[in-house]
């Protein structure tokens, strides 16, 4: 590879460098900077997640055998090259800032008859839900070891000081959102990951299917999770379970949600 073509897009590196200063603003700043911080740094944290999460599809699927992976920018973390930019990154932070889903983003586009097996089809698919994965422990073990533990966050929620710990909190409430797109994009319904990873498997009926489904399968999906009574307490029970059980620290995850949602 073309060492231009792995390296970070000035756009990347700015959604970086913004999700780092907001960081330090949460950190260092008063009560009204600090919950600000921790808007645009979960806001910031998961467009560069975004990024990751295509340039994960896109490095396996270029060490499978789609080299044009390369020609067309997606190793450069460069959302500007994506198939659509609207859908993989605007309207998912737009969703995180309404209602809190974790809408995954478009995916890049692969040409599958590239690819050398069935196999690594599947895997290309999982890349970027797994990535999602690593971000989200990452995350949780960096709270849960450096951080504040349950009890501080406990003493400050009700004291009502929300922000003293605010960087954790909105590192927290990140890394729940990270686990969280895991768990939604790894499910196997048509224009998701999940779905990606077993296409390969299934019958020609079941992928004609598929491809005539993964437009509106999605939007669905969403309708049941915002609309149906109790979908979404479900999914987020299975959220919190896996948050739980790779060392999250929920109390410091729920003040970074009433610090993310400021407004609520």
């Amino acid at each position: 590879m073309q060492r231009s073509a792995v390296r970070p897009s000035p756009i990347f590196l700015g959604l970086l460098a913004l999700t780092v200063g907001a960081g330090f603003l949460a950190a260092l700043g008063g009560e009204t900077a600090a919950r600000a911080g921790v808007f645009l740094l979960v806001l910031g944290g998961w467009a560069v997640s975004l990024c990751l999460h295509e340039f994960g599809h896109a490095l396996v699927a270029y060490r499978g055998g789609d080299w044009s992976v390369q020609s067309k920018g997606y190793l450069t973390l460069n959302p500007a090259r994506y198939t659509d930019p609207v859908l993989s990154l605007l309207l998912p932070i737009l969703f995180l800032a309404i209602g809190g889903i974790p809408l995954p983003g478009g995916a890049v586009w692969i040409n599958h008859g590239s690819l050398r097996s069935r196999g690594i089809e599947s895997w290309v698919s999982l890349a970027g839900p797994l990535t999602n994965l690593v971000i989200g422990i990452v995350l949780a073990v960096v709270v849960g070891t450096a951080g504040p533990s349950d009890a501080a966050m406990v003493t400050d929620y009700f004291t009502g000081d929300t922000t003293a710990n605010a960087l954790w909190a909105g590192l927290a409430f990140l890394a729940l959102l990270q686990l969280s797109a895991f768990i939604l994009n790894i499910l196997p319904v048509p224009g998701l990951d999940g779905w990606g990873a077993i296409q390969p498997f299934l019958s020609y009926e079941a992928r004609a299917f598929g491809a005539k489904a993964r437009q509106w399968a999605p939007l669905i999906l969403f309708a049941v999770l915002i609309g149906v009574p109790g979908a979404s307490g479900v999914f987020w029970d299975v959220v919190e379970s896996l948050f739980g059980a790779v060392g999250g620290n929920e109390v410091a995850a729920a003040i970074g949600n009433e610090l993310f949602f400021f407004w609520r």
